[in-house]
């Protein structure tokens, strides 16, 4: 993988741009209305306030070293 350093703010503009193309080749309804909750306002929170947190939590998993994106088949 990629060895660049991102904020944590650069890293969700990364994933939200990740999941606007991956929303521009299918048009999910699910996958749009989470880029909405998702959205910045002009004071910088996003347009749900959840979604702010849930990416915090997410971020905090990923340095203490708890998240895991590696492909579990089950047998």
């Amino acid at each position: 993988m990629n060895k660049n350093k991102l904020t944590s703010e650069q890293a969700y503009l990364a994933m939200f741009t990740f999941l606007e193309a991956y929303y521009e080749r299918g048009k999910s309804d699910e996958i749009g209305g989470m880029l909405g909750s998702m959205s910045l306002l002009e004071d910088g929170g996003t347009a749900d306030p959840a979604i702010a947190a849930d990416w915090n939590e997410a971020v905090l998993k990923v340095l203490s070293g708890d998240a895991d994106a590696n492909l579990k088949l089950s047998e």
